[in-house]
């Protein structure tokens, strides 16, 4: 490794990086959550009671916290930043968002970088595919590279394009899931699932929709809260282009209604996930 780490946030995808890239005593890491810190002594990585101390000699700054905590997390590292240091913007938020952030980071002394995860960190792991844009973007994906990260791509020099192309590949990846728990629950409700999926099996056969439908309900149930936060953050960028986002925000409520029900490990099979989000009352607005 070829230069210092530090990560703000580490949850899934900071403790995931930060074990399979075997960043044992060569990064530090600062999250607002206390009992994140076991994982960070666990994993080798030098736990910091403050963002200001895990940034201390720090080359390369790994943002990686939550939608809505993203632009202050900018705003409070800038002047902590070391001198010519690349801050990467690692987290789903709108691209207007983050040449804000930007602006915030060009205060202080660091460099800002806008970075799109384009897939689940897990299994991926290392080989998640990672877009980097900005000023620093050519230094940053070898930067990136240095460190283990193996799918890394540069996609231009102005901030906000690499999350542009992530949030508006979002729009159809996310709202087909959205799409399938709205036309499942109504199936599920008329007793004519098997005869739905089969005719849309008809029409594609890359993957059964059987399959799909479970695989989309199973992430929506897993990770919706979070992908709720992503989505709200592709309508804002949809209203910035004069689009209004009509299926865009109602993602979001789907997204954010399975989310919160908690049913983690979800059961197999959709006909189960879906009795277990109807008993724990997402149709009548329960949650």
């Amino acid at each position: 490794m070829n230069r210092s780490i530090a990560l703000i946030g580490f949850g899934e995808a900071g403790s995931t990086f930060a074990g399979a890239g075997d960043w044992a005593g060569q990064a530090r890491a600062f999250d607002i959550l206390p009992e994140r810190r076991d994982v960070m002594t666990e994993l080798g990585i030098t736990v910091c009671d403050s963002a200001a101390e895990a940034l201390e000699g720090a080359e390369l700054v790994l943002s990686l916290v939550t939608a809505d905590g993203a632009p202050k997390v900018a705003e409070a590292v800038a002047p902590l930043l070391g001198e010519g240091a690349l801050f990467c913007d690692m987290n789903s938020v709108a691209p207007g968002t983050k040449r804000a952030a930007a602006k915030a980071i060009a205060k202080g002394k660091g460099r800002y970088v806008d970075v799109a995860v384009l897939a689940p960190v897990n299994p991926a792991r290392m080989k998640v595919p990672l877009l980097v844009a900005g000023p620093d973007a050519a230094e940053t994906q070898a930067a990136l590279e240095a460190v283990g990260f193996t799918h890394v791509r540069t996609v231009g020099a102005d901030v906000g394009r690499a999350s542009a192309i992530k949030l508006v590949r979002s729009v159809m990846v996310k709202g087909l899931e959205a799409l399938t728990a709205e036309m499942m629950m109504a199936a599920h409700a008329e007793g004519v699932a098997d005869e739905v999926l089969a005719s849309l099996d008809a029409s594609e056969k890359a993957i059964s929709w059987t399959e799909r439908a479970d695989y989309n309900l199973d992430r929506m149930l897993v990770h919706g809260r979070r992908r709720a936060a992503e989505m709200d953050e592709a309508a804002e960028m949809l209203r910035s282009l004069g689009i209004p986002p009509l299926m865009t925000e109602n993602t979001v409520a789907w997204q954010q209604a399975l989310g919160v029900l908690g049913i983690v490990p979800p059961p197999e099979g959709f006909e189960a996930k879906l009795a277990a989000a109807v008993a724990a009352g997402v149709l009548k607005g329960e949650n």
